[in-house]
């Protein structure tokens, strides 16, 4: 993990907010775009940009450098720690891990607490 900043695909707004998620207040950023997810892609030629949008509520970033970016998209069902425990959906809502890396379209993920990329969603 590094902290290079990503090129972002376009500008979007992060909105801080608290939601309550199984009885637990968890602090996020929203999205001001709703995105489609695509259920357990293999790649990230698998994941489609239409469907039924849903918000986006970011709990966390995990930077990747390109290598491990391409690594990650060819290979989403693979098990992966910083996945594990993670995310979980609600009413149009997901809440997501946020992967960047340089040049590379960002992506959001909802693990719905397993260790691989269950719901994936891409930026750009």
């Amino acid at each position: 993990m590094n902290n290079m900043t990503p090129a972002p695909a376009r500008d979007v707004t992060r909105t801080p907010r608290t939601v309550t998620f199984n009885g637990r207040q968890v602090h996020v950023l929203a999205l001001d775009v709703a995105l489609s997810f695509t259920r357990k892609p293999v790649c990230l030629d698998h994941v489609a940009i239409h469907g039924d949008p849903q918000r986006v509520y970011i709990t966390t970033t995990h930077h990747l450098t390109a290598a491990e970016f391409d690594e990650f998209t060819s290979h989403f069902m693979r098990r992966r720690s910083w996945l594990a425990g993670a995310g979980g959906s609600f009413h149009d809502a997901a809440l997501c891990i946020e992967v960047v890396a340089p040049q590379r379209p960002t992506l959001y993920v909802n693990p719905e607490g397993a260790d691989y990329a269950r719901y994936v969603a891409r930026l750009g």
